[in-house]
């Protein structure tokens, strides 16, 4: 942004002196920004709702910010403007906000009877601006909708017995001011109300009687837009920007539909946390935006607001190495916005050699150091920083099983969607580099609730090598986490001398400070061009309950990946992989008496080691647009011989710019 504020003043040097030496109608000349053509964009902000006397409003996350019946907030937006020689500007947008996920403690703290929420808030606008040059403020109103919607608890207060919901209509007004930034990017600072109509809940077959929902919404919103002329959804012919592109921001975006299926399988028996035996269809979908700022040299700071929306199979659960990687636990029917990466990074060269950097999702362009010291701070996956690897790592472009694309065995810390919060530092050489991190954990196995009471901490050892010219690198990495967990042989013994009670309840019982450790080894290996292999084996001591990612105490895995080149299609790949899967004995005891695992349950077990075969083939439709099919084959589904296999059939849109 400060580049293209620079740029600007020295583009305008020039035509100024030129000016002077002309006639006075050269003036006219003068360009100023236009605001007419369409636009497409995202917001994030926060907000709050009332839904009217006594109806309980649901407490959504906040993060840093008190929660409140919207919490976080954002969506997305499209539109077109025209601007009128008098500097007016008309448009008309039509957006949809969507609200965070629910604020359990704070939910726990004030137990109802039943809670009202609203699910999402879209609308379809007028806007009346008027600009100075650069910067519009405007105003803006119109029509809007909504869905609401009524959970009915049984206590606990987490355990919802019904679920009633209605779409309702209203209007909304607000106003706003918006800013060319650089290049065809336009920011936005904006307050929205909605008003929704009255609408009446009968609740008497639940013993409520009449509920009255009057939903009354206050938005606040931080959005950027991005300009396309008058040319709907394409840039300009000869490829120029309204103003110039500033390399000091970026802009990353991608969307991923990921829809599985399986039909029926064995299964004489099955607990709570089996897969159906008569087989199902789920999809998820998610949409994230990566947005990256360079604050001084070396300083960057990166934020990716993520909606999520569906369902793994059976609600993520029923298999060790669960087969679809954008399966968040954290499902839900409407799309949820989390912010799902919010870190700063700082990178001190040491000087010497450089290397250039491309610009991409959470990378700047530019140039630095290869003998480098680099310090992240924030929120984030711990698999952004551990655990690469090239052909094996992202389930939105290549293996969806999650004993494919991790080292399954580490029960890398992380809340419900995947995320912690921690430091890392790391030291970069030509050929090696070395990486720690500490981190929070949940307060407790499966919790959303991220602590630094306890910690994780992992250390990595990357060497990079050439096998007959062939680059291949080797990561190997140990960890340990502190977490509020049970042990498995102690509950195990206690439910034994204790048959009246649960092995569920005496594992929450028993639940105090205890470590886990272990570590993996990583391999990514190029034969030829185009054809690479992967291998990962990794391992924990498995005494204590999976506090985060999967019940896995032992995985080894491996395959290969093809570039289409050799028939045509480079932007083409080809997959083939598999995964062996095991658990200690504690913990198979633990299973074979009825207990409950982070993602799997059958009530009893015959125990053989989970064996997972996957295969899939992405097919390049346009440019940063892929579609797959993928095929996994998974024996003994939750390590037990009794049920199964069952075989997934997947497929996979996802577009990326």
């Amino acid at each position: 942004m400060r580049t293209a504020a620079i740029a600007s003043s020295v583009l305008m040097l020039p035509a100024a002196g030129f000016a002077a030496d002309l006639p006075l109608k050269a003036r006219a000349a003068r360009t100023l920004y236009d605001w007419t053509g369409f636009y497409v964009g995202g917001h994030f902000g926060y907000g709050d709702a009332s839904f009217g006397p006594g109806t309980h409003p649901l407490p959504e996350q906040g993060v840093f910010l008190p929660h409140s019946a919207m919490g976080l907030n954002g969506g997305y937006q499209l539109g077109y403007n025209r601007q009128l020689a008098n500097n007016v500007v008309l448009g008309i947008e039509a957006d949809a906000t969507f609200p965070g996920p629910l604020d359990t403690p704070a939910l726990e703290r004030d137990p109802q009877p039943f809670n009202t929420t609203i699910d999402y808030v879209g609308t379809v606008r007028g806007r009346i601006g008027y600009a100075f040059g650069r910067l519009m403020p405007y105003v803006t109103g119109g029509f809007a909708w909504g869905h609401t919607h009524v959970d009915i608890n049984d206590p606990p207060v987490s355990d919802v017995i019904a679920r009633v919901g209605h779409y309702q209509t209203g209007w909304t007004a607000g106003l706003g001011l918006e800013y060319a930034v650089s290049g065809n990017w336009t920011a936005k600072a904006e307050y929205e109300y909605v008003d929704l109509s009255r609408r009446t809940y009968d609740l008497s077959s639940f013993g409520f009687g009449d509920l009255n929902v009057e939903p009354r919404v206050h938005l606040f919103k931080l959005g950027l837009n991005y300009q396309f002329g008058d040319t709907p959804w394409m840039p300009p012919v000869d490829g120029k920007t309204k103003l110039p592109e500033s390399s000091d921001w970026n802009v990353h975006a991608q969307t991923t539909f990921l829809p599985q299926g399986y039909g029926p399988i064995h299964s004489p028996y099955a607990g709570p946390q089996s897969l159906p035996g008569g087989g199902q269809l789920q999809a998820t979908w998610t949409t994230t935006a990566f947005l990256g700022a360079r604050l001084w040299d070396g300083g960057e700071f990166y934020f990716n607001p993520e909606l999520a929306q569906g369902f793994g199979l059976n609600g993520t659960l029923g298999l060790g190495g669960f087969s679809n990687g954008e399966a968040q636990k954290a499902g839900a029917a409407f799309p949820k916005i989390r912010p799902q990466r919010y870190y700063f990074k700082q990178t001190f060269g040491l000087g010497g050699e450089q290397e250039d950097v491309a610009d991409a999702p959470n990378q700047l362009a530019g140039k630095r150091d290869i003998d480098r010291v680099t310090l992240i701070v924030g929120r984030f996956a711990i698999g952004d920083f551990f655990d690469g690897n090239a052909y094996a790592k992202d389930p939105r472009a290549d293996f969806m099983n999650w004993a494919m694309w991790a080292s399954a065995a580490y029960d890398f810390p992380a809340d419900l969607p995947g995320y912690t919060r921690g430091a890392v530092v790391e030291l970069n050489r030509k050929d090696w580099a070395i990486r720690a991190g500490l981190f929070q954990v949940p307060s407790a196995p499966n919790s959303d609730i991220l602590t630094f009471k306890t910690g994780g901490t992992a250390v990595e050892f990357e060497e990079r090598h050439a096998i007959f010219e062939q680059p291949g690198k080797l990561r190997v990495g140990v960890f340990a986490n502190s977490g509020n967990t049970a042990n498995y042989r102690e509950v195990v013994d206690l439910a034994a001398a204790n048959p009246a009670l649960d092995i569920n309840d005496i594992a929450t019982a028993t639940q105090r400070n205890r470590p886990k450790y272990g570590f993996y080894v990583n391999l990514e290996q190029q034969i030829v061009n185009d054809v690479g292999l992967f291998a990962r084996a990794s391992w924990n001591d498995g005494q204590n309950q999976i506090l985060s990612f999967t019940d896995i105490d032992r995985s080894i895995s491996g395959g290969l990946s093809i570039k289409g080149s050799r028939w045509g299609r480079p932007d083409d790949t080809v997959g083939i992989g598999g995964a062996i899967n095991g658990l200690s004995a504690a913990h198979r005891d633990f299973l074979a008496a009825g207990g409950l695992g982070l993602l799997i349950g059958d009530g009893q077990l015959n125990y053989r080691t989970e064996r997972i075969l996957e295969a899939y083939y992405a097919y390049s439709v346009v440019k940063n647009v892929t579609l797959t099919a993928d095929y996994q084959l998974i024996t003994n589904p939750a390590y037990n011989a009794d049920r199964g296999p069952v075989s997934i059939f997947s497929g996979r849109l996802h577009a990326e710019f």
